[in-house]
């Protein structure tokens, strides 16, 4: 459960963070806004245009009569609809990602670099970024598409489809989009999608509790273009979390080669009865950090 709240402590710590940053928060603000208006646009037409799409498709309900022939296709209509805005919800995080490919990935490095520390870069130009990001995000609707199928099918089961199947489509959805967000972050780190969905399903609870409130968010579509410079931000200082990044940069912090204790100060003043010089220029046998003649000469 610790993780749980931690990873909607790092959601609220990236729009914590974007609020310090109106700069950031202005650029993270232009690809949501360019998308929502070409999704707009595009269910509008689907709209306007659903009725002609179902009576093209069903030219056997041509001599139905009424009203089942108006029954059947509006019920087709508004299914067309609202299948077109259900894959308006799942792909929007990944379009608005891919549109802003390079104004979130300079927000994940301003991030990474005001956090202290390393700041990765994936060294790639820029179409091989796009390229990459445009496999990955189909990958991940595919796989969000088949989990939906499922669900959807085991909704009509009584009683669990009614509780248990909303609260798992929630938690699948909230994982991918995790997994949409950090793979900013992530992929600046050169980290693959096999590897990067590892890393996430091996502290799932943290990814859920960083990907559920922001479905239940993006649910708005206004909300979803809001917080999503703040969701990149805070996607980031998950993965510093997941890859160590974040400790490594924290004072006091020990690196996994760096011996646990402080060498011998030179200048110390010796017990009684100690060797002034004992600890100095010591052979391998009688060295306590490993170092050589050699090497403590240099």
């Amino acid at each position: 459960m610790r993780d749980l709240g931690a990873g909607f402590g790092y959601l609220v710590k990236g729009q914590q963070w974007v609020g310090r940053h109106g700069r950031w928060f202005g650029i993270g603000l232009l690809p949501g806004l360019i998308t929502l208006v070409l999704y707009a646009g595009a269910l509008v037409g689907l709209a306007y245009g659903a009725d002609d799409l179902v009576s093209w498709a069903t030219p056997f309900a041509a001599d139905w009569s009424s009203p089942w022939q108006g029954l059947f296709r509006g019920f087709l209509t508004a299914l067309v609809w609202v299948f077109g805005l259900f894959l308006a919800v799942i792909t929007f995080t990944a379009v608005t990602l891919l549109v802003g490919q390079p104004f979130y990935e300079s927000l994940s490095e301003a991030v990474d670099r005001a956090e202290g520390g390393e700041v990765p870069r994936s060294g790639l130009p820029l179409w091989r970024e796009l390229w990459i990001s445009a496999r990955d995000s189909l990958r991940i609707v595919i796989r969000v598409a088949v989990y939906g199928v499922l669900l959807f099918a085991l909704g009509f089961v009584p009683v669990v489809g009614q509780t248990v199947v909303p609260v798992l489509g929630f938690c699948v959805t909230g994982f991918f989009l995790a997994e949409e967000l950090t793979a900013v972050a992530l992929q600046r780190r050169r980290v693959e999608l096999r590897e990067r969905l590892v890393l996430l399903r091996g502290r799932r609870m943290l990814t859920l509790g960083f990907g559920v409130p922001l479905v239940l968010a993006f649910l708005v579509p206004f909300v979803a273009v809001l917080l999503m410079p703040g969701a990149v931000a805070g996607a980031t200082l998950l993965v510093r979390d997941l890859t160590g990044d974040g400790d490594a940069a924290e004072p006091g912090h020990r690196a996994p080669d760096e011996h646990p204790y402080p060498a011998p100060d030179p200048h110390a003043h010796p017990l009684p009865g100690q060797d002034p010089y004992a600890n100095r220029n010591q052979g391998p046998a009688s060295a306590p950090y490993g170092f050589g003649k050699d090497e403590a000469r240099s």
